[in-house]
């Protein structure tokens, strides 16, 4: 089992049972439901095992994460900044055997699933798994109704890059084109800081918080919410997001 920091002040714990059917309803394509220790998928492939039952800090979980561990930290919502404890990353810790069942387990099979989606002058290519590029086209839709935050938004940074996490053994989300970077003239991020895993400097935002906010609305977490910040990066993971509203999690507290 993972130990972590705390989630925000005020928010409630749902237990593991009630975000696991969250997790479930998040990917209706895909999931089936649970059984005992594990996820059951729609194609009918093997069942995956919910929790190893190790103990894990905070680095062996972004490395070797199960889905249990994905679930542990309850992302906050909301247009404000909240200040996250040390090694407090909701979303990070990710299982990569899920994330593959979810998108595809390799770059060949992930690219048979991205489709094109206007973006501000250029077209990007985002998995249409998972509802994700619909989500995108909305968040997209919202914001071009507020045409002075364009150029925090282009040129994109880009989607679709089947790699791991920088100097990390996880894969990071853009390998299954359901993650996107915005204008990187704006962006923080922890490593290009001089950070180190658990020591980190402080930073000072550059994308308005009304655009997170649009972001989280339709299903994606903001890097920004992170100890390990990466404030460009916003990812598809509508499980987080319905765990955050189930737990009431506010950034605005």
């Amino acid at each position: 089992m993972l130990v972590v920091a705390a989630s925000p002040a005020g928010a409630a714990e749902p237990d593991l049972a009630a975000r696991l059917k969250l997790l479930v309803a998040a990917y209706p394509e895909s999931l089936a439901g649970i059984e005992g220790n594990t996820l059951v998928f729609k194609d009918g492939g093997p069942p995956l095992e919910i929790d190893d039952g190790k103990a894990k800090d905070h680095q062996a979980a972004l490395a070797a994460g199960d889905v249990e561990d994905s679930l542990r930290q309850i992302y906050p919502l909301g247009a404000c900044e909240a200040k996250p404890a040390v090694d407090f990353d909701p979303g990070r810790i990710r299982s990569d055997a899920l994330m593959m069942r979810l998108y595809g387990k390799s770059a060949k099979a992930v690219q048979a699933d991205l489709v094109p989606v206007k973006w501000f002058g250029e077209t990007l290519r985002v998995t249409k798994r998972q509802g994700a590029a619909a989500a995108l086209e909305k968040v997209r839709d919202a914001l071009a109704t507020k045409p002075e935050l364009k150029r925090y938004l282009a040129p994109s940074a880009g989607v679709f890059n089947w790699r791991k996490v920088s100097g990390a053994k996880n894969m990071s989300v853009h390998s299954f084109g359901a993650a996107i970077d915005l204008n990187t003239k704006f962006a923080d991020y922890w490593i290009w800081s001089g950070g180190k895993p658990g020591k980190v400097p402080k930073y000072a935002n550059k994308y308005p918080l009304e655009i997170v906010a649009l972001f989280e609305q339709h299903g994606f977490v903001w890097g920004g919410r992170w100890y390990h910040y990466d404030t460009m990066h916003f990812e598809y993971r509508p499980d987080l997001i319905a765990i955050a509203k189930a737990a009431g999690a506010s950034a605005c507290r």
